[in-house]
């Protein structure tokens, strides 16, 4: 048989590359309508519309025109969902991605910006309360899918943007900017000293701490990250970073359920899961006397034994408790890998908690793009 009755009979194409002057078909005719990224649109451009009062607030009415929120804002969650490790490749997917340019809300010609102005503009808007306003609207368009009575808290460990070579003692001289000079980072030998947070700090990050998260692991310039989650359907009602250290966790975990408390009918009683790091006699004593059910895992090995007895884990509640509780690793292995937060690249604990809490948010947006499809299937 030839390669003609192979093909059918079919006459060969033509491999012409003329370009196009014109093209008629829009972005929004090209991305499929089934596209997963179109329901996580709706509802960020919902969001953005529902925060243009606090964009007003921020910006002049005079001056040279900056990248407009909303776009930058789109830009930032598509950096999130594709792992885009850089804002220079970032701006070259946008300037030939046309799914990209779709979401952000460019057209097919516009220029793209130059990923320094990206920067600079981003690190204008993108603070602490914005990042939390974000995350509390998108809260708001997941209300029906959240649990107002079981909830869970954990912790998860996030590399600092600095070496070890900046960890210096806090006396000693700056180190030269002159390289191959006596001193500088790439020639520190820190070797065979005790270095401690008391004693020193880094350079680069002075608000990173030198923390390990297990015994035997390496110490490492570290921010401690916190998540409170809610056990229906594991999407996550509170963020905050804090510097690393041996009771952050616990500290963290006390305060994120007491402003969680605070909203809630006194005659409310919630549970509150955990890993065995919150089994203390000190935090599960506050959390009771906050009207808190403790609903951790039992640590038998800690001295005196564990603070969780018989009253709570005989009923089933504790042990549902116990299995939900595991959703909460899902969030932070998802916010690791696919939003690049295992060693986060900016500098500072206000800046490494504003970027938490948005790639939090961008978590739930896709939590709920799942749960809302499930439920129309």
């Amino acid at each position: 048989m030839n390669g003609l009755a192979d093909l059918g009979g079919a006459m060969r194409g033509d491999d012409s590359k003329q370009e196009a002057m014109f093209s008629y078909v829009s972005a929004e005719r090209r991305v499929p309508q089934d596209h997963p990224l179109r329901p996580v649109r709706e509802m960020v451009d919902t969001i953005l519309k529902e925060m243009w009062g606090r964009f007003a607030r921020l910006y002049s009415t005079v001056g040279r025109p900056s990248i407009a929120p909303e776009r930058l804002l789109r830009a930032l969650l598509l950096q999130i969902f594709y792992s885009v490790r850089s804002e220079r490749l970032l701006m070259e997917q946008l300037d030939y991605n046309l799914l990209f340019r779709w979401f952000v809300g460019m057209e097919m010609d516009e220029a793209v910006w130059n990923h320094a102005v990206f920067s600079k503009n981003r690190e204008r808007l993108l603070n602490e309360e914005v990042a939390q306003e974000f995350f509390a609207r998108v809260l708001g368009q997941a209300r029906s899918y959240l649990s107002d009575e079981h909830f869970t808290v954990d912790g998860t460990l996030i590399e600092a943007w600095a070496s070890q070579k900046s960890f210096r003692a806090k006396d000693s001289e700056p180190p030269s900017n002159t390289p191959g000079t006596p001193g500088t980072p790439r020639e520190a030998d820190f070797h065979g000293q005790r270095r401690g947070n008391e004693t020193h700090q880094s350079t680069s990050d002075p608000e990173a701490r030198l923390y390990k998260k297990s015994t035997g692991s390496e110490a490492k310039l570290s921010y401690l990250g916190h998540g409170l989650m809610e056990n229906r359907n594991g999407l996550l009602v509170r963020t905050m970073v804090t510097q690393a250290d041996g009771t952050a966790e616990r500290e963290a975990a006390m305060l994120m359920a007491w402003q969680t408390v605070q909203k809630m009918p006194a005659t409310r009683r919630i549970t509150l899961a955990g890993d065995k790091n919150y089994d203390t006699r000190e935090f599960v004593a506050t959390v009771r006397e906050m009207g808190i059910t403790p609903h951790v895992a039992r640590n038998e090995k800690r001295p005196g034994g564990s603070a969780i007895d018989a009253r709570t884990t005989q009923h089933s509640g504790y042990a549902v408790s116990q299995r939900k509780r595991k959703l909460v690793e899902q969030a932070f292995g998802w916010m690791k890998t696919i939003g690049q937060l295992k060693k986060v690249k900016l500098r500072g604990l206000e800046k490494v908690s504003g970027w938490f809490t948005f790639v939090g948010a961008a978590y739930n947006l896709m939590r709920l793009r799942k749960l809302r499809t499930a439920a129309a299937a």
